[in-house]
């Protein structure tokens, strides 16, 4: 069986970057596979590091990412695929425990003794991240839709041939 944790991120404090919890909160009633956790962790992220110690075949993390595009774009990120950025070992996080960005956290586990399998990032573009309660109208507009594709994420991970198949383009199923 297939050990997936599902990890909303974010801080419900400032408009959009409540978006990881909004999303943990809606996956919370899903059909999801056997062995799948589901948790929102908030601005705990020292908490998350250590949840991944335990042996996890697939991490979805679910965030705010800003990379330019419209507010409320969602973007799938294969952890560790940009050969340019650094890999854990060659960069010490910053130990804020409630303002830890996801590459903070993933980069502490080896420090801890712990090792990563697949990490994939759910992220969405905000509007905005100033002080504040409830997400925009673009990113709640994107909440159903992260939750079908973070769906999608642990289904095809916990058949390994299925995704290893839609890798290729071959579409198995």
């Amino acid at each position: 069986m297939t050990r997936t944790l599902v990890a909303g991120l974010g801080n419900v404090f400032e408009t959009d970057d409540g978006f990881g919890s909004a999303v943990a909160a809606a996956l919370d009633v899903a059909q999801l596979p056997a062995g799948t956790e589901v948790q929102d962790f908030g601005i705990r992220g020292v908490h998350l590091a250590y949840q991944l110690l335990e042996p996890y075949d697939l991490v979805v993390i679910i965030d705010t990412v800003s990379r330019g595009g419209a507010p409320g774009t969602l973007y799938v990120i294969e952890h560790g695929a940009d050969p340019d950025r650094p890999r854990p070992a060659e960069q010490a996080p910053l130990l804020d425990a409630h303002d830890m960005a996801p590459d903070e956290v993933l980069a502490l586990v080896p420090m801890l003794g712990g090792t990563l399998g697949r990490v994939v990032v759910v992220g969405c573009e905000p509007e905005s991240i100033a002080p504040g309660m409830g997400l925009s109208a673009a990113v709640t507009s994107s909440v159903e839709n992260a939750v079908h594709l973070v769906i999608d994420l642990v289904r095809d991970g916990a058949h390994p041939a299925r995704a290893a198949a839609d890798a290729a383009g071959t579409g198995g199923g």
